[in-house]
Order: C-alpha cells, then sequence, then structure tokens
C-alpha cells in the first residue's frame, strides 16, 4: 500500500494567512476569540471572526466568489506555493469539506431555483476547482464536525488506492447568523473565551477559517509527515447528543491504531475535539481512558480558533503537523481545573519533548466521530 505524505499545508485564519504565522501565534498564547457585537445576535457574544475591513482581493479577481468561496481560494493558493503539484494532471484531485458552505445566501437574497443551485456545495466546489484549473470533477465531504478529518482520511485511501497521487484537500466555514442562532437555541454558546475539559466549561465558541494539505505518494521534504492511517464511526445515540459511554469514539482510535501498528505507548499527544460542551468532552475522555491513553498529553485549540466547524478537523490537524515537526505540544488554553471523570492528562502549558505520532479526532452532529494518525516515521 502507498505511503501517504503532507508535502504542503496552510491556514487562513484571523491569526493570519500562513501556518507559521498561526502556530507561532499559538506558541504565544494569542487566540482569535474576541468578543463581538453585530448583527448576528441580539446580545454580545465570544468568537473568531475576520474582521469587517477583511480583503481577499489579492486572490480573487472578480466578485463571483463568495467568503466562503474565496476563503478556500486564499488557502489552497497559499498551500499550492509550497509545492510543484499539477493541478491540471489527472492524478490530481480536489477534495473541500464543510457544513455550511454558503448558506449564509438564504439571509440575503430571494430564495428561488437559481439561489437553490448556487447555495449547493457542488456548485462552489466547481467554481474553486475551476479558479485553479483542476480538470477532475471535485469531491465533497460534508458530515458535521469530522468533516476536516474524514476529508483527510478520504484523500488517504484515494492515494492509497493508486487512484490519484497527488489530492488537495481544503476545508472551510464562514459563521453566519444562521450558524449562531442554531448553536445558540442549543444554549451551547459559552458566555466568554471556552475551557475545554475544564470543571467550569460552559459551552463553544466559533470561529472562521479555512485550511489547506497536500497529500502525495511521494515525499517531497525530509520532515514531510504521513497519515498512516485513519477510522471512522457513529455513535448510533442522538442528533444532537454524543454517546454517554465514548465506546464509538474508541472504536476509531482503537482501530486507526491497529492499522498504523502502533501502541499506546507509540503517542506523542491527542489533538483532541474538545468543544468545551459539558457532554462533549466528557464523552471524548471516557474514549481516551478506553484506548489506555489517559498518560498521553491531550489538547484542544477551541480558545484558540473557535470551533471552525468543516475547517476544525484541517486546522487542527495542521497545527498537530507542526507540532510534530517542531517537537513542541500546545496547551489547552482556558483549562484550569480537572472537569471530566476520566483521569486524561490535558495540557496546560506547552511541553517540548520528541514525538513521532500524534492522533487528531473528532466528533460532531448525528454521532459521527473520527480519528487520524500522523506519524514522523
Amino acid at each position: 500500500m502507498k505511503d501517504v505524505f503532507i508535502i504542503a499545508d496552510n491556514i487562513f485564519s484571523p491569526l493570519g494567512g500562513a501556518t507559521k504565522e498561526n502556530f507561532d501565534a499559538l506558541v504565544h498564547d494569542i487566540s482569535a476569540v474576541k468578543k463581538h457585537n453585530n448583527a448576528f445576535a441580539a446580545e454580545p457574544f465570544y468568537a473568531a471572526l475576520f474582521d469587517n475591513g477583511f480583503s481577499f482581493d489579492q486572490y480573487v479577481d472578480n466578485g463571483n466568489y463568495t467568503k466562503f468561496e474565496s476563503l478556500l481560494i486564499a488557502s489552497i493558493s497559499e498551500a499550492l506555493k509550497q509545492c510543484d503539484v499539477n493541478v491540471k494532471d489527472g492524478r490530481t484531485l480536489l477534495i473541500i469539506s464543510t457544513t455550511k458552505g454558503n448558506i449564509s445566501l438564504l439571509e440575503t437574497e430571494v430564495y428561488d431555483k437559481q439561489l437553490q443551485q448556487r447555495i449547493a456545495l457542488h456548485t462552489s466546489a466547481k467554481l474553486v476547482a475551476a479558479h485553479f484549473g483542476f480538470v477532475n470533477q471535485p469531491l465533497i465531504v460534508s458530515n458535521a464536525c469530522i468533516s476536516g478529518s474524514l476529508a483527510i482520511i478520504a484523500g488517504m485511501r484515494l492515494i492509497q488506492s493508486g487512484k490519484y497521487e497527488n489530492i488537495v484537500v481544503a476545508g472551510a466555514d464562514v459563521i453566519t447568523k444562521f450558524i449562531l442562532s442554531g448553536f445558540n437555541s442549543f444554549q451551547a454558546l459559552s458566555n466568554g473565551i471556552c475551557k475545554p475539559f475544564d470543571a467550569g466549561r460552559d459551552g463553544i465558541n466559533l470561529g472562521e477559517a479555512a485550511a489547506t494539505v497536500v497529500l502525495s505518494s511521494v515525499r517531497k521534504n525530509a520532515d514531510d509527515i504521513k497519515v498512516v492511517s485513519g477510522a471512522v464511526s457513529n455513535d448510533a445515540n442522538h442528533i444532537s447528543g454524543p454517546s454517554r459511554t465514548g465506546n464509538e469514539l474508541y472504536q476509531c482510535i482503537a482501530s486507526a491504531m491497529n492499522d498504523a501498528g502502533l501502541s499506546k505507548q507509540d503517542i506523542g499527544f491527542i489533538s483532541a475535539h474538545g468543544t468545551a460542551t459539558v457532554y462533549n468532552d466528557e464523552m471524548e475522555a471516557k474514549a481516551i481512558a478506553l484506548a489506555g491513553l489517559t498518560t498521553q498529553p491531550v489538547n484542544s485549540l477551541k480558545a484558540f480558533y473557535g470551533h471552525t466547524l468543516g475547517a476544525a478537523g484541517l486546522v487542527e490537524s495542521v497545527i498537530s503537523v507542526k507540532s510534530l515537526q517542531r517537537n513542541t505540544i500546545l496547551p489547552t488554553k482556558g483549562f484550569k481545573a480537572h472537569g471530566v471523570s476520566q483521569p486524561i492528562h490535558v495540557c496546560k502549558e506547552i511541553i517540548y519533548k520528541r514525538i513521532n505520532n500524534c492522533i487528531k479526532t473528532a466528533s460532531g452532529f448525528g454521532g459521527c466521530n473520527a480519528a487520524v494518525i500522523f506519524s514522523k516515521q
């Protein structure tokens, strides 16, 4: 089976338009989450949003693209600058992950057949693919909040099958009134910067961002990280409530570790979903404990980026890759007092040590779960 390497990457977020900018901000404890007062909500809320005056003009040369599509184009552009992948090659594919895409158009446009077509995810995917000249029809992955992680797994499997040599995986979401009101209806929004795994956690922050990884069957750089395995599962429990036991996410973790041939001692750290809701964090802690990984460092990046929905798995995977390359495990901002039933090792401060492998987990509405393993080896 072919190896799959990450040969280029990008994070385009309110913290910066390059991966290095983003990673350095996290090392210096800089968060994109701020208090906002705008038309999204009647009351102030905390989120990681681009400034109102932010422009994508250097990436798009006309007004045919929405903010969502412009964000994807910006991130993909920055990633492609780092490698020599030919997007016009028939063995190159574009995969896009998102949860809501252009849902904001429902707030500003008259709903008719034309809008129905414009708002479709495949329409955005085709526009982005055409912008760069991809010759293959793009693939859309939209499976709640595991979309970004699932897109990486799909890309890995397609390369391993021998069908493609290079795959550009990009994900994005932007925060709209529709999205904010939806999470607010669940009473899931925090009244401050969120606190993953903390005893005082009270909900999530939302965020907008894009991220891209370029996967290849050919290693291009000495420090390229390998995507070694991935697995998905479903709780079959509730449309919005996670598993009570964590067993289904544990199945993902165990399957990914088994496929990679790794033991629990081989895992350097876990990049958790860590939304800072009461039930998600508890479920993840139970899954980590079932996997026998309670002594491995765990972090969540949600208090830095907010929950970026379809981009989250990609944003957090890119940071995990940089953590492996720099032998640096980032802390869980907002975490102070242990607040889950299992004795997992939540990072409070930066850890510098040699690490070879890490696990990225994700979970989402509908009970979906994913786990991806990245490795230096």
